[in-house]
């Protein structure tokens, strides 16, 4: 494959929150643009007024740039192939409309709803294919004639050649489609609208697309935007039928579909919480593909230097929130301590932080950045983990109070203050070893003796290692935390 002979697209409707499997195909497509030195077409397919909005639009726009993708070609950037939102370009399909009903590739229908659903009934009770029968498909003047004073208003349906449609998925290997399954389908609305059916392939080939890689819904589709592409290339509007793979299903809990009404679809979760976008689309390009059989983690620079359409799998991916997070936490560990800093900046301000800003202090933040790096799965977990730095008093936690305040609790704390009180509190291995002498005079090892301190201290039984927390809080804080927990044990 010559480099750059590549034009793939990413056309995505700006409806809603944007979704991981939306952006599944956009990351794969961009690989495989960016792998080959192609050409990486973003195009809104915006022509349903009902449900497309301009929020979304800037969501979408906002979403690719938060992930890092670039596109060569679309909104914003512009390109010889301009405009890149379909709303922008239906004179184009009206012209292509009906270029295709002169040729007799398309054809006008004049069939109701009712008629169609009861000719489809009866083809169901026959055991036959219930797609359109081709009623309208040589109508006589005197039927016209008929339709027109009945005010029926047609819609255009494409012509399907009588001819079994075989191809070359680049994800599936050669699939087969006969003329009883692929019917004759509207391509433009009663009201004059065209349906994605026809602007979907129409951009394609005005586009000079040469490789269409999407989800796997859409493959049943794929024969009549062939016979389509065979119209327009006759028509002398398109070069060539692209080539085209169909990405696996993600499938979502109970091994249904991920669709976007679950939950766990919404990119905007991910990113609230505080996923990163290199450990995010990491883990999403491991559905239905893999850089080899012993490397889960790796960068996108890694990702597109090794990806080959031809090795995604076929079969259904499932979404794994554990492994997401799992990939997202190590992503976290190989950023540098400065700039794993600058990633938790939003978590460190309102509306995120419960603490007052003037109570936030930049040293203690830097001093136990490097030990939060090493715990996190997310970026929001850092606000949970580092509030006892900036709170006046640490959270309140009952179930946390209860778990570690056992009986003689109180006596093994005024030991550990005792201890503590004496301690040298520049290093932490004084503390740990201060708590761990407190604990031995109670007969208690260090994780029993440690447990009540930390709740005393942090408020919570699970968080940052303990000792470098002390020692970053600092002697005065942290007694005083303690008489408070002490007072609270006698009361």
């Amino acid at each position: 494959m010559a480099n750059g002979s590549v034009r793939v697209r990413f056309c995505p409707s700006p409806t809603g929150n944007p979704h991981v499997g939306l952006v599944r195909t956009a990351l794969f497509n961009w690989a495989f643009a960016r792998h080959t030195g192609g050409t990486f077409v973003f195009r809104i397919e915006d022509t349903d007024a009902a449900r497309d909005s301009e929020e979304s639009y800037e969501q979408l726009l906002d979403s690719l740039r938060w992930l890092g993708f670039t596109w060569d070609e679309g909104p914003e950037v512009g390109g010889p192939h301009a405009p890149y939102r379909q709303s922008q370009r239906m004179e184009t399909y009206q012209e292509v409309a009906e270029k295709l009903k002169e040729a007799g590739h398309a054809y006008s229908c004049y069939c109701t709803a009712s008629e169609l659903e009861e000719r489809r009934d009866a083809a169901r009770a026959a055991g036959k294919p219930s797609g359109y029968d081709g009623k309208c498909r040589e109508v006589t003047p005197e039927q016209l004639a008929q339709y027109e004073a009945e005010g029926r208003e047609p819609i255009v349906r494409f012509r399907m050649p009588d001819e079994t449609i075989t191809f070359t998925d680049l994800v599936r290997g050669e699939l087969t489609f006969t003329p009883e399954n692929v019917p004759d389908y509207g391509i433009v609305r009663a009201n004059g609208a065209p349906l994605y059916t026809l602007v979907n392939p129409v951009d394609d080939a005005l586009m000079e697309i040469t490789h269409v890689l999407r989800g796997e819904d859409l493959l049943s589709s794929t024969p009549r935007q062939i016979a389509l592409y065979k119209a327009l290339i006759e028509l002398g509007i398109a070069k060539e039928v692209p080539s085209f793979g169909h990405l696996p299903y993600v499938m979502g809990e109970g091994n249904k579909k991920l669709s976007k009404r679950d939950p766990q679809s919404s990119l905007n979760l991910y990113r609230e919480r505080g996923f990163l976008p290199e450990g995010l689309l990491n883990y999403l390009s491991l559905l239905g593909w893999s850089l080899s059989a012993d490397k889960d983690i790796f960068t996108i620079e890694e990702m597109v230097a090794a990806f080959d359409i031809a090795d995604v799998n076929p079969n259904p991916a499932r979404f794994d929130l554990k492994k997401a997070e799992a990939i997202n936490a190590d992503h976290i560990r190989l950023l540098d301590v400065k700039e794993f800093t600058e990633r938790c900046a939003p978590w460190l301000r309102a509306p995120f932080a419960p603490w007052a800003p003037e109570d936030f202090d930049e040293a203690k933040w830097e001093a136990i950045a490097p030990h939060a790096q090493t715990r996190l799965k997310v970026l929001s977990e850092i606000t949970e983990n580092v509030d006892f730095l900036f709170l006046p008093e640490p959270a309140e936690d009952e179930a946390s109070w209860a778990k570690a305040m056992k009986e003689g609790s109180d006596a093994l704390l005024r030991t550990a203050r005792e201890k503590l009180e004496s301690a040298d509190w520049t290093s932490a291995e004084s503390l740990k070893e201060a708590v761990l002498a407190a604990g031995e005079a109670h007969g208690l090892k260090l994780g029993k003796a440690q447990a009540p301190v930390r709740v005393a201290v942090t408020g919570r039984t699970v968080g940052l290692p303990l000792f470098e927390s002390l020692e970053i809080l600092g002697k005065e804080k942290t007694l005083a935390r303690i008489d408070a927990a002490l007072a609270k044990l006698a009361a």
